[in-house]
Formats: C-alpha cells, structure tokens, sequence
C-alpha cells in the first residue's frame, strides 16, 4: 500500500485531501492527514468579528466533519520533516512514513518579530485581527472607544488575504459612521508597499476608494520598532507614525517545522515550482497554498485553483509521466467596501486585476473592479460554498486557469 501525507488541515489541505480520497478510492492507497488542533476555521470571516457582523462561533466546526472516512485523521503538531529518509516525526514523538508528502501548514502571524510590538500594551491598545483572540478582543475594545487615529499597519509582506488591511479600513468607515462618530475618528492605512495595493490598476482604483472614504495613507513605510509609551511606529529613517489604536498585520511565516526540517526560505515557506507545485529539488513532496513561497496570493481561492493543478500533476506523478498541469498563480478576491457593497479582482502572474465582467463576459454577474451590491453578497455567500462546496473537494464550475474573457485586456500595460 502507498502513503500520502498531507500536513495541515487548513483550506488547502482539507481540499486535497478530500479530493484525492474520491480519486484514490477503492485503490490501494493510505492517505494520512495531520494537524495540531481540531478545529476549522473559516478565516475569511475573521475580519467581520470586530464589527460585529459574526461571530467567532459562526466560524469554526469540527475539522474531521470536512475529511472522509477513508482519510486517516492524526492531531498532533509536526516536529520536523527528513525529506531524504521520507520521515515525518510529530511533536508526540510518533514517527511517519511517506511515499508522497503534501505540504500545507500554511502560515501565522508573528508580532514578536516587530521590536515593542508584542507587549504589556497587545491586546489593550494594539490587537490583531487576523487571529480568534485578536479578533474578538478588538470588537470588545472598539464597542467601549471613544475615537481618535486607527492605524492598520501592515509589518511586511508577503500576508495572508493581502487585500484584508482595506477591507477593514472600509468596514471601520462604515462602523463609525452608524455609529454616528466618523468624525472622530481618523483612519490611515501604513504600509510598506507603494500604495494601498501592489498592481497598478487595482492599485489607482482602491486608492481612489479610500481617499473618497477619507482615509489616509503612508506607503513604503518600513517598520523598525513600536513605541507603546509615545504610542507611535517608527520606521529604519526614524520616521514616525503616531496612533490611538494600531490594528497590526504582524509578519507572517510559515510552520516552525519547516525552519526546523531545513526546508524553508527565511520566512519558513518553502520554496516550490511555480507551475508544477513540486517541492523544489524534493523528487516526491508538493507544496499547497500559504506554505509555498510562491508570487501569488496566500488566499483561500489560490488554494483551490492550486489543488485542482496538484490532483493533475500528482496523478501523472505517480504514474511515471511527466507534470503537464501549470498553476498561472490564478487568485479570486471578493473585497468588501462597505455600506452593503463590495469589489472583485481576479488575476495571475502575468495578468493584474482589470475591469471587466466574471465569470460571463458582458454578463458577469459579477463586475471587476467596480463597487456593486452583488459583489457583497457574492462575498457573504462564499461562507456557505467554503464548508459545502470548496472544503469537501466537489468540483466547482470556475476553473483554476484565469479568463481573460470578460477583461479589458486593452488596458494591461505589463506583465509580471
């Protein structure tokens, strides 16, 4: 009997997992998933907690409630990884044998790698909304503050859901103005991109949404330590940012068990084949979405395009045949602007987010890159297809290739 191990039971693992049991089914195959906790999340709901749209239980079920049978579940953390022996050894002291290893243990926030930023002040005028606790204890906080500067600050890239540091800005622009003190309350975004975004057609649109908001901006900010007693960031040139209230996007990095196995870059995502998802230089491991250190998104559709090119590729793998299914970075973002409406951008390696129509050219429903009351209830619907639809593996009707039907193509001035 072969193994497959899959570490992590995230989007991306949970996906593959479920899609490779239907394939692999009545075959003589051993698929073993591991992760450290029992719960699922659905982290995309992570940013409305804090305003009070949902709440935390709403987001979390069983994760063995999303895994088949024939799936062989293992709660454990993972101690370290000996891809030349194909040896797994979890944090329980139990020893795991592969044939093929999927990696996917995805990523976490790290405040401590910012200087002042994980202090006696994180968690009372510093939070996180990218975590349960940050999240429900930034709603507590915001329900009792009286105003003043919010920054979102983001550490450095790349992050989970990139595109999460507005849709909070635009949420609090909303939450504050029901609340009937907007202006008392001044938003400004730091980051240390360019602008609020890293294409520049996206870029000019959402920098355009949050000037009509009147929220501010301070790009290429480059963070060297926080001051929790002058309540102010401070970058490497001693420029400095005062706050009322930071909400931090921390670092993110990958699974300590990678820096731990060797096979991590410097931020522990390890380094995989842009196209095939191959481990690089590792003949029989694949890497899914937040673990790789690939260009695209760390996003719960990149995730999904990616697993239906790794079930190809994995197929073929095994078989002896060469790997012809090649993952165009293809990323799916719904972007919540507020007061009932929403954006979309779809887009890839070479292609950035362009006005358009999705999925059906000139009928959409869906516009791109325009605000519009579907878009908002496309990005509340996702909810339900995440744990229906996505999670259980079932095939859905978009493709993991981007269209370019439906794109005003015309007015892509580069390529990446």
């Amino acid at each position: 009997m072969r193994s497959i191990l899959i570490l992590g039971g995230g989007t991306a693992g949970t996906i593959m997992a479920n899609k490779l049991a239907r394939v692999l089914q009545h075959k003589d195959w051993q698929i073993t998933l591991v992760d450290k906790t029992g719960d699922h999340y659905y982290q995309p709901g992570f940013l409305f907690v804090p305003f009070g749209s949902y709440r935390m239980r709403d987001l979390i079920k069983p994760r063995t409630r999303f895994l088949p049978e024939s799936v062989r579940y293992l709660q454990s953390g993972i101690d370290r990884i000996d891809a030349e022996k194909k040896i797994v050894t979890l944090t329980n002291q139990e020893t795991l044998h592969y044939d093929y290893l999927i990696v996917a243990t995805g990523a976490d926030i790290h405040p401590e790698q910012v200087e002042g930023l994980q202090d006696a002040a994180w968690g009372r005028s510093k939070f996180d909304f990218y975590t349960p606790q940050g999240a429900e204890s930034l709603g507590a906080f915001l329900k009792g503050w009286q105003g003043g500067r919010l920054v979102v600050h983001v550490a450095e890239m790349p992050i989970k859901c990139p595109v999460a540091p507005l849709e909070f800005l635009f949420l609090a622009d909303e939450y504050f103005t029901r609340r009937g003190m907007r202006n008392k309350v001044d938003l400004q975004l730091v980051t240390p991109l360019p602008g609020a975004f890293t294409k520049p057609i996206a870029a000019a649109t959402l920098d355009n949404f949050l000037a009509r908001k009147g929220i501010s901006v301070v790009p290429e900010f480059n963070v060297a330590r926080v001051d929790s007693q002058e309540k102010k960031l401070v970058a490497w040139d001693e420029t400095a940012v005062p706050y009322d209230l930071l909400v931090s996007i921390p670092t993110n990095m990958g699974d300590a068990s990678i820096a731990r196995s060797g096979l991590g870059d410097e931020l522990n995502f390890v380094p995989t084949n842009k196209e095939t998802l191959q481990a690089e230089g590792l003949q029989d491991v694949f890497v899914l979405g937040d673990a790789t250190n690939l260009p695209s998104s760390k996003a719960g559709s990149v995730a999904h395009f990616q697993s239906d090119i790794l079930l190809e590729n994995f197929l073929q793998h095994v078989e002896g045949r060469s790997m012809r299914s090649c993952f165009d970075g293809h990323a799916n973002c719904f972007i919540e602007s507020g007061f009932g409406k929403g954006l979309l951008i779809d887009f890839n390696y070479k292609t950035e987010p362009l006005p358009g129509k999705f999925p059906l050219p000139g009928v959409g429903p869906f516009p791109l890159l325009q605000e519009s009351r579907i878009n908002h209830i496309g990005k509340r619907m996702f909810r339900w297809v995440y744990w229906n639809l996505l999670l259980p593996g079932w095939p859905l009707p978009l493709g993991a290739a981007m269209p370019t039907a439906g794109k005003r193509m015309e007015l892509l001035q580069r390529t990446v």
